[in-house]
């Protein structure tokens, strides 16, 4: 598959809804999560970094990864995150990474994933026991929120409850909702929640037949 991010990379992060959004993130993460040193981080839908470079001072090492190519080359290229961050251009929720985490964090990614139960699950797979996640993405909406025939938009947002439920069926305690941000589009706003949890001591689920690996990460704003 082409990499539908190629062009719009090259100003990514020069586009004022972005910048904002992902600063609102940032700082909504640096409030409610205990990041530490030796915390070794994944950040699922990395794109550009804009999330990293507000943790990884922070922390002691990100592994960044989305499917967009174009997009890591311009978070790799950032001089403040080359000793910070590592990339990996691949799909986990279809080829899962072979080591875990103490935090997981994400950004508007979960609404470009079908199956909401199986990410997850991939994120308490590759959560270590006690780790903590932290997922930002839209309030359910009426579907307005991107334009029409926009590719890979499988969730118009998600209602809290149901997304607790899942974290809770997939191991998940403590968890809580905050909200993180509202984007004002065309005079309609849409509220962002920053969930947050931490994965339980065990690793109680059945395994999971994992498919060929395949692209499906696909981030549109």
């Amino acid at each position: 598959m082409s990499d539908l991010f190629e062009e719009k990379s090259k100003d990514w992060d020069g586009n004022e809804l972005i910048k904002q959004l992902s600063s609102a993130v940032g700082a909504s993460i640096l409030e409610h999560v205990p990041l530490h040193e030796r915390m070794q981080v994944m950040d699922f839908g990395a794109g550009t970094g804009l999330i990293c470079s507000q943790i990884a001072q922070r922390v002691e090492k990100i592994t960044a990864v989305d499917i967009s190519e174009a997009m890591l080359e311009k978070l790799a290229a950032k001089p403040e995150l080359r000793d910070k961050v590592e990339t990996v251009c691949q799909d986990i929720v279809k080829a899962p990474l072979e080591y875990r985490f103490d935090l997981i964090v994400s950004a508007m990614a979960m609404h470009h994933i079908e199956d909401t139960h199986l990410l997850v699950r991939r994120f308490a797979e590759h959560a270590k026991p006690g780790a903590l996640v932290a997922l930002a993405d839209l309030d359910k909406e009426d579907g307005s929120f991107h334009p029409e025939g926009t590719e890979g938009v499988h969730h118009h947002g998600f209602e809290r409850a149901a997304l607790q439920e899942i974290l809770e069926e997939c191991g998940f305690k403590t968890i809580r909702f905050f909200t993180a941000h509202t984007i004002q589009k065309e005079e309609r706003s849409y509220p962002v929640f920053l969930v947050t949890a931490e994965k339980q001591n065990l690793d109680q689920f059945l395994p999971i037949r994992y498919p060929p690996p395949a692209e499906s990460l696909q981030i549109e704003l």
